[in-house]
């Protein structure tokens, strides 16, 4: 097998394996079952697309984490985590998709030989990766468990970032700054917006041999709607060709070792109407107001309360959050799914977190996205990517 090559130190996965633990001890749990990849890929530096199966790593109350997963991906976390052999447990096949057995059943058996079947575990109740009937088998076969929710455990360790991550992060930034120019340089009436698509990935995937680096794929595909359509955040794309006169936002994100740096701008082809002309000086307004609340010691209250009041006054009302922490990730989701930059988040923040801020406006009939990925420092925040802030317009 060739060398073991981590993202990180073993040192900065024990100090992981440290604060979970203390987290776990805080919460009254001796063992968290984690499903979440993200989660699963800090703790032990796992990779790999295997989430559409039932997949976890086992903290337990002490050592390393186990690994468990399908059987033929066990040998991808031989390959990209730091664990010993014994610590990953492959179940056979004929767990896959199987309506007689389910994966948890196995594991349940494992957790019993590690003697930990009559702990108190913690589960993720609440995410995309953990089903009822992983749950209804867990409690099936551990019935001396004490089971209860442990919910973003694992997320909340994560927010405030490490220097590497911030660096992955950064570089993360350099590939998105190449789509977006990609973006500029394509757009026009008549260009295809699956060619468009194309051309994003491009960017957002080759090679640089400035930069030094090749981009990895995002959690969420570009959301790119146009004209009416851009009323709806979280549409993607078509076969068709761009208008002129049509504004269309532009929601990608660059990727680095499952980094994300996500950034929207807008780009109008043709003149652009006064509604997007009003909208840009009120959402560049309100990030400035935002950004200069964006410092340790603030809550996360203040960048929103900041910026929708920039809003209010320019008469416009967004009724959604306006951000949400960002870093490592896996599909369906870029997003650290703990605080948000909202009315009433009262999270203080701290130096080295790390937020997209996300101000994007979805009205009856149009919308605008200029946002920015930002770190948060003790005097005010970094913006990660370098892209004008501005609404692009091409003729």
């Amino acid at each position: 097998m060739p060398a073991l090559s981590l993202n990180f130190s073993q040192d900065e996965y024990r100090q992981r394996l440290v604060k979970t633990r203390r987290a776990m001890e805080i919460a009254g749990v001796d063992v968290i079952i984690v499903s979440d990849p993200s989660n699963m890929a800090w703790l032990t530096g796992y990779d790999g697309w295997s989430f559409y199966v039932h997949q976890c790593v086992v903290v337990g109350p002490d050592g390393d984490p186990v690994w468990f997963g399908r059987g033929q991906d066990a040998n991808g976390a031989k390959r990209t985590s730091y664990l010993a052999d014994a610590n990953i447990i492959g179940y056979p096949d004929n767990y896959v998709q199987s309506t007689e057995r389910h994966p948890m059943d196995y594991l349940s058996a494992r957790l019993a030989d590690l003697g930990w079947a009559d702990k108190r575990i913690g589960v993720e109740m609440d995410n995309y990766w953990f089903s009822a009937a992983a749950f209804a088998s867990l409690q099936k076969h551990m019935s001396n468990a004490q089971f209860s929710d442990a919910t973003a455990l694992v997320n909340w360790q994560r927010a405030v970032k490490s220097p590497q991550e911030i660096d992955y992060m950064r570089k993360a930034a350099r590939v998105v700054e190449r789509m977006h120019a990609a973006i500029f340089e394509k757009c026009e009436p008549g260009y295809r917006k699956c060619d468009l698509v194309a051309d994003i990935y491009s960017a957002g995937l080759r090679y640089d041999e400035t930069l030094g680096i090749g981009g990895d794929y995002p959690a969420i595909v570009p959301l790119l709607p146009s004209g009416t359509d851009a009323a709806a955040p979280h549409l993607t794309w078509d076969d068709q060709p761009m208008k002129a006169g049509e504004g269309t936002f532009f929601e990608i994100a660059g990727v680095y070792k499952r980094y994300h740096c996500p950034l929207s701008r807008t780009v109008f082809l043709g003149k652009p109407t006064q509604v997007f002309l009003d909208a840009e000086k009120a959402v560049l307004e309100g990030m400035e107001a935002g950004l200069e609340a964006a410092k340790a010691g603030n809550l996360c209250e203040d960048i929103a309360n900041a910026f929708f009041t920039v809003l209010k006054k320019h008469g416009i009302s967004k009724d959604n959050r306006t951000g949400y922490p960002i870093g490592l990730s896996y599909p369906p989701d870029w997003g650290e799914r703990t605080m948000s930059l909202r009315p009433g988040d009262k999270t203080v923040l701290e130096e080295n977190m790390t937020f997209h801020f996300m101000t994007g406006l979805w009205m009856d009939d149009w919308g605008f996205e200029i946002t920015e990925s930002i770190v948060i420092g003790a005097n005010g925040p970094e913006c990660l990517a370098d892209v004008p802030r501005r609404l692009h317009v091409k003729d």
